[in-house]
């Protein structure tokens, strides 16, 4: 389809942690650049406007002990649920692409998701599905060249996008604007249903669950996901027809567990096998329709806490885990009948020192607020600063 030469893929073990046949990543490597910057040079670089947030990356860190013993309780706690999930998100795939699909997850928390993904086809079909995993970043889209080379090389009508969870539905909306556009510029109109593990915004048909739980890789940053960055778009290192670029983390290598996680999981395949067919039989007979609560509660909590800024509320356990990891965190809130699931964003909070405000009638788990003034990820949806008085 396009006549300029397409860069060749990524894969482990010279990219990422993971092994080659379990994910291929279409980025570009810039491992070997500096581009971690202090929060408050990130800070000034986007409240001017003269910067994506995607166009630096925050420092990453090995956990804590405390915090890394957190998470190992959530992969015995929440192991089974998620197995569970991977099942049926898995079997609707199959379902919905006749077998045949190419799973591309979106990085990078849709990677160790898409992974399993690809391991539930094969253990339990003997299918050997193709997975790649590709950049998204708000206000840009979707890597046009990422999809350039997989209309170049699989039936579009084959290709299935894949994400971690849904908060309030950003992201499906970014990717069925990304894919309107490719298809108006290319004459290639890829599916623009989205796959998720769990789906607690209620933003899409085919998910895993829509319980809002610790999915454990949301827990950690990079050391749970193949030790590779969260993905950059930066025009000075990322030339028109590059792919997004990301960093391989070699050096933390001592605390990755990547692996770990995708063993513990996928452990516990056979075991949730009929949980998975009465699940499945369930979800098939109610047909759930996205009904975009989630979107109508961040709404309502922007306008009563006074942001008026949808895109300072993140909801749901695994963006309130992203807010308290690397971005300025305000207040978090939290649903008591859920304090056993949040176990780790209450230990992050008190960390960082900030409020915890109890809410009963929460439709989550738990919600972030990102500090609503001169905050380096106050960012509109342009991906550039947004300022309050």
């Amino acid at each position: 389809m396009t006549q300029h030469p397409l860069p060749a893929p990524l894969t482990g073990p010279t990219f990422g942690s993971y092994p080659a046949d379990d994910v291929t990543w279409l980025l570009k490597d810039l491992s070997h650049l500096a581009l971690e910057a202090p929060t408050a040079d990130r800070e000034h670089a986007i409240q001017s406007g003269a910067a994506n947030y995607a166009e630096s990356l925050p420092v990453e860190y090995s956990p804590s002990p405390e915090y890394q013993a957190l998470y190992e309780q959530a992969v015995e706690r929440a192991g089974e649920r998620v197995a569970t999930a991977v099942g049926v998100v898995t079997e609707l795939a199959l379902a919905a692409r006749d077998n045949q699909p190419v799973l591309v997850s979106l990085a990078r928390a849709g990677t160790p998701i898409g992974i399993l993904m690809r391991r539930w086809a094969l253990e339990i079909h003997g299918l050997d599905l193709p997975h790649f995993t590709m950049s998204i970043v708000r206000g840009v889209g979707l890597d046009q060249t990422a999809l350039r080379y997989l209309a170049d090389n699989y039936d579009p009508a084959r290709i299935l996008f894949v994400d971690g969870w849904t908060g309030k539905g950003a992201i499906s909306r970014e990717l069925t604007a990304a894919l309107d556009d490719f298809a108006a510029s290319s004459g290639v109109r890829f599916p623009a249903d989205l796959a998720v593990l769990a789906d607690p915004g209620h933003c899409v048909s085919m998910f895993g669950t829509r319980e809002d739980y610790l999915i454990p890789s949301a827990c950690l940053n990079s050391t749970v996901s193949g030790l590779v960055s969260r993905t950059v778009f930066n025009v000075d290192h990322i030339g028109p027809h590059d792919y997004h670029g990301a960093k391989f983390y070699s050096e933390l290598a001592p605390s990755d567990v990547s692996n770990d996680f995708l063993a513990a999981i996928s452990h516990r395949f056979g075991t949730v096998l009929p949980a998975v067919t009465r699940q499945l039989a369930r979800h098939r007979a109610e047909a759930p329709a996205p009904t975009w609560v989630g979107w109508e509660a961040v709404e309502r909590i922007s306008t009563d806490y006074g942001i008026n800024n949808v895109n300072l509320v993140k909801p749901g356990v695994g963006e309130t885990t992203r807010v308290l990891l690397r971005r300025v965190p305000w207040r978090v809130l939290v649903n008591p009948a859920a304090r056993d699931d949040v176990a780790h964003v209450l230990l992050l909070a008190e960390q960082r020192g900030v409020p915890v405000e109890e809410v009963p009638d929460l439709p989550y788990s738990c919600v972030g607020l990102i500090h609503p003034a001169f905050d380096k990820s106050a960012v509109g949806a342009d991906g550039k600063a947004v300022h309050n008085a």
